[in-house]
């Protein structure tokens, strides 16, 4: 068995089983945010209430906590996937993670979208693209 290279990407699919179709899995660090922003619980659920719209997601759910003495952690639970906000008021500093199926997802407006509702200064954004079967892509889920 042939030992995998630092940062080799391993794949058991063949060419002909690779899917055209991709959901995008954003990560997104955001530096020098404003400080006030990263702590406010209300201010960051209406933000990811906003991104995932923008994104044109379907919003079943928000959830939060406000930790002591600073920072936050926020979820948007979504019919097709979910956003989510780490933060780190005391270095300026926020962890985003933007997950989303369906051709009709816009995540980079979700990410501009925070990224400038937030004031960061710097970012940096990975792009994962994910790989459903074919099966997944083809249900339609209908939000009860």
């Amino acid at each position: 068995m042939e030992v995998p290279k630092k940062n080799q990407i391993l794949s058991s699919l063949n060419s002909d089983e690779k899917l055209i179709h991709q959901s995008k899995h954003f990560l997104l660090e955001l530096y020098r945010c404003d400080k006030e922003k990263l702590d406010d619980e209300s201010f960051l659920r209406c933000a990811l209430n906003r991104a995932s719209k923008l994104a044109k997601a379907s919003v079943l759910n928000l959830i939060s906590n406000k930790f002591e003495p600073q920072g936050v952690t926020a979820i948007a639970l979504l019919a097709e996937s979910h956003i989510s906000i780490h933060t780190w008021p005391e270095s300026n500093y926020s962890a985003v993670d933007i997950f989303t199926c369906g051709q009709n997802m816009s995540p980079e407006l979700a990410s501009q979208y925070l990224i400038e509702t937030l004031s960061a200064e710097e970012h940096f954004l990975r792009v994962v693209k994910r790989n459903p079967p074919l099966e997944v892509l083809r249900q339609e889920r209908i939000v009860v």
